[in-house]
C-alpha cells in the first residue's frame, strides 16, 4: 500500500462520521509542498467547516485527536488556519525501504479491479511517411500502456492505422498518371508519397483558382462594410468601437484567406512544369475522389493496387517502431472495418438516432450544432461511421472496459460526438476518453517544419537524435584516460540516448500544452532530461562496480540506517513511487512520472554529494547507502522503461 493510500484510510476512518461523502476530502491530503511542513499535508478542514459550522482549527484540532497514527508517524501538527502537517517517523521509513529492497515492483501494489482497455495511439496514414507530428500520439501512447500494465492493468494497444482513406484515390490516381518507374521500384514508399502530395497540390490549386474571385469579392465587402461604418462612428460609443473591431476582424480573417490561396496559387503557376501538369487534369480533385469511391464499392484494378501498396507502406511503419521500441498487440485499420458500416448505419436508423440532412446521413447531438455525419449524400461513409463501428468490435468483440484515444487536440469535437453518440446508441457503461495533446512548435513558434516548410520525417529525427548524442558520448569518453567503450557501445550507447532524448522531451511536458522542440536541451547531461537520468543510473552502476559489489547482494539481509536528512529526503521519496504511477494514471499524463523522476534524481545527487558510499563510516552504513543506492538504480530504471526509454549500465 503506497504511503498516501495508508495516510488516507487513516484518516477515512474518523472522517466517516464527519461527513457523508469522504472522497473529496481524502482528496485534500497531499505531499507538502515545502519540507518545513513535513511529508504531508491535509488541508480539508477549511473544506469541511462549511458543512459543520465551526472553525477548521477547531475541526482540524478534533481529527487529530482521534487520528490513530503513532506507528506512522510523528505528532501531527495544526497549523495556520487549520492544516494538518504530517512526518513519517524515520524508523518507519527505513523498515518499509528496507521491506521494499528485495521487491521486483519496487512496493508498487497491483490494482485491486483491473480493467481490460484499449489504447488507440499513433494511428498514421500509410503510404505517407511518419513525420514528427506522429511522434507525441506513439511516444504518448505508449507510455500510457506500459503504465497500465505495470500497474496491473490489462492493455490492448491499437495501431488504427488509415489505409482506406481519401489518400488511396489520390495515390491510385497519380500512379496511373505521375509515376516514375525507377523511383517506385527502388523506394515504393517514397515515390507513392510523392504522388500523394503531387495530386493534392493539384487538386489545392485548382480550388484555390476557383476560390479566389469568391474570396476577393468577400474581401471588397468587409473592407467596404468597415468604411461605412468608420464613417458613421461616434468615438464614444463604445458599443459601436466594438463592432467596429468585430468588422475589423473579419476583413483581416478575410484578407488572410486570400492571401494564402494568392499564394497558393503564385507557388504552382511559378514552376511551368507543374503549370502544365495542372492544366492537363483540371478535374483531378473529383477524380482523385472517384478513385477512392471505386476502391470503396470493390472495384478490382483499384483494389489490386491497394493491395501491391499496403506490404510496402506497412514495413516501412514497422521500421520507424522498431526503431522507437514500440509494439502494438493489433494494427487494426481503417479497411478492417470496412465490411461493417453499412450496418452501423442501419442501425442508428433503426434506433431513430439518425436523420436525413441535405441527403446526408446524421446524427445530431443536443448542444451541439455541427452534426456527427455518418453517410455522405453521395453514399459515402466516413471516418465517423468507422469509428463507431471500432467502439462496437472494442466493446462486444474484445470485452474492452474502457476505451483512450490518444489523439491531438484538434480532434476535440469530433471525439465528443463521437462518445456521445455511442452512448445513445447503447454503449453508455463503456469507458471512453479522449487523451488529447497539444503540437511540436519550431523555434519560430510554428508547427515544427524543416525550412522548406514541409513536415519533419520522424526517421530523419532520429537518425539526427542519434548522430547529436554520439558526438557527445565521443567527447565524454575521449577525455577519460582510458575510453570505457568500444566502437560497438558508443554506438548502442548513442541510439539509447538519441532516442531517450526525443521521448522525454515530449513526455516531460503536460500532454495539454504545445512544446518548442531544442536539440541542445534534449540531450543535455543537465536538468531535467532523458541523459541527465541514464548517467544517474550508469553512475550508481558505477558505484557497485569499483566496490566490487554485485547490486543483488544487497538486496536482502541488509537493515536500511537513515543518519541524516539527505538519506531520509531520498528513502520518502522513493516510498512515492507507487504514489506517482497512481498519479499517472489518474488524468494519464505521463509527465507526472517524469516529475518524480526528476525530484528523485534531485534528491539522489544531494545524498550522494553529502553521503559517501565507499567511505562510510561503518559496514553497516556503507551497506545501508548501498541498498538506496540499488533501489535509486530500479526506480530509474523502471520509471523510464515505463516511459518506453532504455538505460545502460556505461555511459
Amino acid at each position: 500500500m503506497s504511503l498516501l493510500t495508508l495516510l488516507r484510510s487513516r484518516f477515512d476512518s474518523v472522517l466517516r462520521s464527519m461527513a457523508d461523502d469522504t472522497g473529496p476530502l481524502l482528496e485534500m491530503i497531499r505531499p507538502a509542498q515545502d519540507a518545513r511542513f513535513g511529508d504531508y499535508q491535509a488541508n480539508f478542514a477549511m473544506s469541511l467547516s462549511k458543512q459543520l459550522g465551526k472553525p477548521p482549527r477547531e475541526i482540524a484540532a478534533e481529527v487529530v485527536s482521534r487520528l490513530q497514527l503513532d506507528d506512522l508517524c510523528e505528532a501531527p501538527e495544526v497549523a495556520g488556519p487549520g492544516f494538518i502537517n504530517l512526518k513519517f517517523r524515520s524508523e518507519f521509513i527505513a523498515a518499509r525501504i528496507t521491506e521494499i529492497a528485495g521487491d521486483d515492483r519496487l512496493g508498487v501494489t497491483p490494482v485491486d479491479n483491473p480493467r481490460h482497455v484499449i489504447v488507440d495511439f499513433s494511428s498514421p496514414n500509410v503510404a505517407k511517411p511518419m513525420h514528427v507530428g506522429h511522434l507525441r500520439s506513439t511516444v504518448i501512447g505508449d507510455a500510457i500502456c506500459r503504465t497500465l500494465r505495470f500497474a496491473g492493468h490489462r492493455v490492448t494497444s491499437d495501431n488504427h492505422i488509415g489505409d482506406w482513406g481519401t489518400q488511396f484515390g489520390m495515390i491510385i490516381y497519380g500512379y496511373r498518371h505521375f509515376r516514375n518507374d525507377a523511383a517506385y521500384a527502388a523506394e515504393p514508399v517514397a515515390e507513392l508519397s510523392r504522388l500523394y502530395k503531387l495530386v493534392n497540390q493539384l487538386s489545392d490549386y485548382h480550388t484555390a483558382v476557383q476560390k479566389l474571385p469568391v474570396l476577393k469579392t468577400v474581401l471588397e465587402k468587409a473592407e467596404k462594410g468597415v468604411q461605412e461604418f468608420q464613417a458613421t462612428l461616434d468615438a464614444g460609443d463604445k458599443k459601436a468601437q466594438k463592432q467596429l473591431a468585430q468588422l475589423q476582424r473579419q476583413a483581416e480573417s478575410a484578407r488572410t484567406e486570400l492571401r494564402a490561396c494568392e499564394s497558393t496559387v503564385a507557388n504552382l503557376q511559378s514552376d511551368a512544369s507543374l503549370l502544365a501538369i495542372a492544366d492537363a487534369h483540371p478535374n483531378i480533385a473529383r477524380l482523385a475522389r472517384e478513385e477512392t469511391a471505386k476502391l470503396h464499392a470493390g472495384d478490382a484494378d483499384n483494389q489490386k493496387l491497394w493491395d501491391e501498396f499496403l506490404p510496402a507502406c506497412l514495413q516501412a511503419l514497422q521500421r520507424i517502431y522498431d526503431r522507437l521500441g514500440i509494439q502494438f498487440d493489433l494494427s487494426l485499420g481503417e479497411s478492417f472495418y470496412n465490411p461493417m458500416l453499412p450496418e452501423v448505419v442501419e442501425s442508428l436508423k433503426s434506433k431513430q438516432l439518425s436523420t436525413v440532412s441535405d441527403g446526408a446521413v446524421c446524427v445530431f447531438i443536443e448542444g451541439n450544432r455541427a452534426p456527427f455525419i455518418v453517410q455522405k449524400s453521395d453514399g459515402a461513409y466516413t471516418y465517423a461511421t468507422t469509428d463507431l463501428a471500432t467502439i462496437r468490435y472494442r466493446h462486444e468483440t474484445l470485452h474492452a472496459d474502457e476505451l483512450l484515444y490518444v489523439v491531438d487536440n484538434r480532434q476535440s469535437e469530433h471525439f465528443q460526438l463521437l462518445f456521445q453518440t455511442a452512448q445513445h446508441w447503447g454503449f453508455e457503461k463503456l469507458r471512453m476518453r479522449h487523451i488529447s495533446f497539444g503540437t511540436v512548435m519550431g523555434a519560430d513558434g510554428k508547427p515544427y517544419k524543416t525550412r522548406s516548410g514541409d513536415n519533419v520525417g520522424l526517421e530523419s529525427l532520429i537518425d539526427e537524435a542519434i548522430s547529436r548524442a554520439r558526438r557527445i558520448i565521443d567527447e565524454n569518453d575521449n577525455r577519460r584516460e582510458s575510453p570505457a567503450l568500444s566502437e560497438e557501445q558508443r554506438a548502442r550507447v548513442a541510439e539509447i540516448v538519441g532516442i531517450g532524448g526525443i521521448k522525454y522531451a515530449d513526455l516531460h511536458h503536460n500532454r495539454d500544452s504545445d512544446y518548442t522542440f531544442d536539440w541542445d536541451k534534449m540531450l543535455a547531461t543537465t536538468g531535467d532530461t532523458a541523459a541527465y537520468m541514464q548517467y544517474a543510473y550508469a553512475r550508481i552502476c558505477g558505484i557497485f562496480r569499483k566496490l566490487q559489489i554485485e547490486r543483488t547482494a544487497v538486496r536482502s539481509g541488509c537493515a536500511v540506517i537513515l543518519s541524516c536528512s539527505e538519506e531520509r529526503a531520498l528513502a520518502l521519496q522513493l516510498l512515492q513511487f507507487d504514489d506517482a504511477i497512481r498519479s499517472v494514471l489518474s488524468e494519464y499524463r505521463p509527465h507526472l512520472l517524469t516529475a518524480w523522476l526528476f525530484e528523485t534524481a534531485d534528491k539522489f545527487s544531494k545524498f550522494y554529494d553529502r553521503c559517501s558510499v565507499q567511505d562510510a563510516e561503518t559496514e553497516g552504513l556503507q551497506k545501508s547507502r548501498l541498498v538506496l543506492c540499488d533501489l535509486m538504480a530500479r526506480s530509474l530504471h523502471t520509471g523510464l522503461s515505463l516511459l518506453g526509454i532504455e538505460t545502460a549500465e556505461v555511459m
